[in-house]
């Protein structure tokens, strides 16, 4: 392991970082800024540094002024006053009952209560926050500190649960209403998680709460950017370049195709996992890393509960009310999607008022598609890696006919998960499958593939963009392939694609309605 460096890898704590002299990426400018407001909340995606961003705040409001030397936010405070912070971190309440989910709020007021004192009268965990701020306000003479972690975590698993949803709900609602109700005690509240909840609900009673995540001045208050990368961690890039024998720039577009790709608002520059880069700078090993300590189960499960068109998620058009909403009032899986990083801003039209989201780097997109692949063909991954891999080595070599019998076989041994009978009864033949199915499989081999392509002569069902080839596929169920052919050759699918520099290669496919795998095809 590199020991010139010491990277913070599962240290969220920023005390414990500073003092043990971990590489920090200073964003105290901007903490700053955020402490002049009063009720804030930010969501950001699961390993994005939204802990370590809390206990930040913690270090700064508990005047430990030490802890913030040579760092920017020097320039900016100059009383470095202390006051009583009550931070709490929820992500012990996940997985939980709800009546546990109480107990959990409970324990971890405790401890502050024998440092403030305890009212008998206070029974809930509402009335022992609000008992906590009264008493730390009157016995220090400086208004409280809340800092709220990973609040959502309680309710997550219980989304579409509406019996236990409104009961964890309940009991947060109770919790979350007396920050309000203390507003002349409170001198600064932070809330922070992965998504975001309507204030018609657990927030009810905030209704000044200011939310910052789609603020184009935070949006890189979490993660590392571009030119943080290219400055601070540039020693980084280098040792790791000497691990792989390879030169600088190659090691940092390796890296930026990894690991980056983020934006959180119209105007924002490109994010680094914090978490995964750091990671990989420790161990030496440019691998995935985000779906370590999780997967996405959660995920897959609620797009499934709302039948998502896998296919179109790697480039929506959408307006921000359709993706940065209350999570318990969404209507498809784009706002959980997007809001849990799996999907990221890619572009923004002022005339439209509306944005491009996309996968954001390949680290998410390989772990997506493996806990897709499963789910929506019923085939275990190694089996699924297998095939990829003849598939791409087929056409590495320009050799699309071994490629196409590869597909042929695989196809026929999908057994037709649930996921996939849904999406046969929503289309009118049985196109929508096999574009599923070629999606995935391009996925897994991380190259760039688009289904329903517009164009001047209609809609290319499928192109497939390779370093020396690009592929126009036109699919047929009820057809053959020289029907499809000649469809692409009529409509000039492949024009758009002619003046590119690759080889363009037109397929024409035909698929066996009987045996539900690939019939014929022709290439031109």
């Amino acid at each position: 392991m590199n020991t010139a460096r010491k990277y913070p890898v599962g240290i969220q704590t920023f005390s414990e970082i500073r003092k043990g002299n971990y590489v920090y990426i200073d964003k105290t400018d901007l903490v700053w800024e955020m402490t002049r407001m009063k009720y804030v909340f930010l969501s950001r995606p699961r390993r994005f540094g939204k802990s370590l961003l809390t206990t930040t705040l913690a270090s700064y409001f508990r005047g430990q002024k030490e802890l913030f030397e040579g760092l920017k936010i020097m320039e900016l405070e100059t009383e470095w006053e202390q006051y009583p912070v009550l931070h709490f971190d929820l992500s012990g309440a996940r997985h939980l009952p709800v009546e546990d989910v109480r107990a959990e709020l409970i324990r971890q007021i405790a401890p502050l209560e024998r440092v403030y004192g305890q009212d008998t009268m206070e029974t809930s965990p509402g009335m022992r926050l609000a008992g906590l701020i009264q008493r730390s306000t009157q016995q220090t003479g400086k208004q409280a500190v809340v800092i709220i972690d990973e609040y959502d975590a309680p309710l997550l698993d219980v989304l579409h649960d509406p019996e236990r949803l409104e009961a964890v709900r309940e009991v947060m609602q109770e919790f979350f209403q007396r920050l309000k109700m203390c507003e002349a005690m409170v001198r600064f509240c932070f809330i922070t998680g992965i998504t975001k909840f309507s204030q018609l609900s657990i927030f009810s009673t905030i209704n000044n709460l200011t939310n910052i995540s789609m603020d184009a001045k935070y949006a890189a208050v979490c993660g590392i950017t571009e030119e943080e990368f290219d400055t601070q961690m540039a020693p980084d890039i280098a040792m790791l370049a000497g691990e792989y024998e390879c030169s600088y720039d190659e090691m940092h577009a390796k890296l930026k195709l990894q690991y980056d790709g983020y934006r959180f608002a119209k105007i924002s520059p490109d994010i680094y996992n914090p978490f995964s880069l750091l990671k990989c700078f420790n161990q030496r090993d440019v691998s995935n890393y985000w779906f370590d300590s999780g997967t996405p189960t959660f995920l897959i499960r609620q797009m499934q509960h709302f039948r998502t068109d896998i296919t179109t998620i790697d480039c929506i058009e959408a307006a921000a009310t359709d993706f940065d909403q209350p999570t318990e009032a969404m209507t498809d899986a784009l706002p959980l999607l997007y809001q849990s990083g799996y999907l990221t801003i890619k572009g923004y039209d002022p005339e439209s008022n509306t944005y491009i989201l996309a996968i954001p780097n390949k680290e998410v997109r390989t772990g997506l598609i493996s806990g897709l692949v499963p789910a929506y063909t019923g085939l275990e991954r190694r089996a699924t890696n297998g095939f990829a891999l003849k598939f791409w080595r087929a056409l590495k070599k320009n050799d699309i006919n071994s490629a196409m019998q590869e597909m042929k076989a695989f196809l026929a041994g999908i057994p037709y998960v649930e996921g996939f009978k849904d999406k046969l009864k929503d289309v009118k033949n049985y196109e929508g499958f096999y574009e599923y199915t070629f999606w995935l499989v391009f996925n897994m081999l991380n190259v760039y593939a688009r289904t329903q392509v517009k164009c001047a002569g209609g809609r290319i069902d499928f192109v497939v963009e390779m370093p020396d080839t690009t592929y126009v596929f036109e699919l047929k169920v009820n057809g053959t392939a020289q029907e499809a052919l000649d469809q692409i050759n009529s409509q000039n699918y492949a024009l758009p694609y002619s003046t590119e520099g690759r080889t363009v290669a037109k397929v024409g496919v035909a698929f066996d309605r009987d045996t539900m795998t690939v019939g014929e095809w022709i290439v031109g």
